[in-house]
């Protein structure tokens, strides 16, 4: 029986491609003898909750559209663990198969769904740390008089140095 499937793709950055994922969920669907119907594709930050085309999925689902949804990777759903869950409790509710083809994870195996549950506290755990160590890195930045990379003072062009009446720098 060919099963419907449904793909969703998200990268953070407008300039980012979703191709790569895309042609690997596909490359599933075909294995799997799934009819791919639709593809959801954003492009927004992980850590959102709300999602244009995450929220289509998720309305199209309530209608019975489809049977499985295929994703790349699970930090591509989303970030946060207990996102997550909320979502793929929800797959469970209205008996929508969800997997995850670059970690192997098939929630309608028991397996699947322990692996689920191991990467998505992993990637919330990522997330944090990555959180952490921007703040950190920031908040040393500002005690030492820096705004980023910067390890010395930039020269200041001769024409605003004679617009504030000082001799430019070096003379």
């Amino acid at each position: 029986m060919t099963r419907k499937a449904v793909i969703y793709a998200r990268v953070s950055k407008e300039e980012l491609n979703l191709d790569h994922q895309i042609k690997a969920c596909k490359n599933y669907a075909s294995q799997q003898n799934c009819m791919v119907l639709d593809i959801y594709s954003d492009k927004v930050s992980g850590s959102k909750s709300r999602r244009p085309e995450l929220n289509r999925l998720l309305n199209d689902m309530r209608t019975g559209k489809f049977n499985v949804v295929v994703i790349w990777k699970l930090d591509r759903l989303g970030r946060s663990l207990q996102h997550l869950l909320r979502i793929v409790d929800e797959f469970k509710k209205y008996n929508i198969d969800f997997v995850c083809v670059s970690q192997n994870i098939d929630t309608s195996t028991a397996s699947g769904n322990f692996t689920f549950h191991i990467l998505g506290a992993v990637a919330e755990f990522e997330r944090t740390l990555i959180s952490e160590r921007t703040k950190e890195g920031l908040k040393n930045a500002k005690n030492v008089g820096k705004r980023g990379k910067d390890k010395k003072p930039r020269r200041k062009s001769g024409y605003y140095m004679r617009w504030q009446k000082k001799p430019p720098m070096g003379r």
